[in-house]
């Protein structure tokens, strides 16, 4: 309950930096470009909506037969073609949520929302490089 209200106040002040930025104007005063001493160097964060959409892509890719949800069968042979360390079975059993032997687009949103909060450690709505998994700075979570 707790990490709900953390995401929707996390989602809802995203929301509203969003509309701050799109509704307040420029000043003219302001540089054409930024200074590259901060901007240029700094990589932005992942959003919810990028995490989520970068995800989707890549697990909708082992819905072999199109039907718009995944089966334990196409997840592991995805999983399988994919080398990818650990159980398929487990990994599938965390997504489907229901657990009627598939994975549709409102279970994966679900997950992936509850990920994407878990990573974000400091709570800012974005994955910062060392928020995200694989990353260098990362801190090593499976060792």
């Amino acid at each position: 309950m707790i990490r709900r209200t953390i995401l929707v106040v996390a989602l809802g002040l995203q929301a509203a930096a969003a509309a701050a930025q799109t509704t307040t104007p420029t000043p003219a005063t302001a540089p054409a470009q930024p200074a590259p001493s901060t901007t240029a160097t700094a990589k932005p964060g992942v959003t919810l909506e990028k995490f989520e959409a970068r995800r989707e892509k890549a697990f909708m890719a082992a819905d072999t037969d199109g039907d718009g949800k995944v089966s334990l069968a196409e997840w592991t042979a995805f999983q399988e073609k994919r080398k990818a360390k650990g159980d398929p079975a487990k990994a599938f059993a965390r997504m489907d949520a229901n657990k009627d032997g598939f994975v549709d687009k409102s279970e994966l949103d679900a997950f992936l929302a509850k990920r994407f909060a878990r990573l974000d450690k400091n709570g800012d709505g974005m994955l910062g490089a060392d928020e995200r998994p694989g990353h260098k700075t990362a801190p090593n979570q499976e060792q």
